[in-house]
């Protein structure tokens, strides 16, 4: 079997206008295309990143609570590529959002910080 790359990463949110907003608006990702399935009551946004299709954003009436943050099992976290950790935290921490304070990964020796979707996910930013 030969694997070609990731195709995309799927995200159940509470709350679709918000989460619409914040991937949107002040991640700057690219809205691709956007559905509302009336039989399940759901949205789906496809974001592209980089110019990439990578990230399907659904709406589902009353989806469960994460269990644990990010220990628990399954996705941990998902990682973007960023050219300036600091200047990214700088954008993010002007919008009003949380952010980590700017870590050096012992095993690569980059710079990297995380931050909280409106849903909780931790989402990492991570020097090029």
């Amino acid at each position: 079997m030969k694997l070609n790359k990731i195709h995309h990463v799927a995200i159940i949110c509470s709350n679709y206008e918000r989460s619409k907003r914040f991937y949107a608006e002040v991640l700057g990702m690219e809205i691709v295309a956007e559905t509302y399935r009336a039989e399940r009551d759901s949205y789906k946004l496809d974001l592209a990143v980089g110019g990439d299709y990578q990230i399907e954003l659904f709406s589902f009436p009353n989806p469960p609570e994460r269990v644990d943050r990010p220990e628990a099992r399954g996705l941990r976290h998902l990682a973007f590529e960023v050219d300036d950790v600091q200047a990214v935290a700088g954008e993010l921490e002007a919008q009003g959002i949380a952010v980590e304070p700017i870590r050096i990964d012992p095993l690569t020796g980059k710079a990297f910080t995380f931050i909280a979707d409106p849903d909780g996910l931790p989402l990492e930013f991570v020097q090029k």
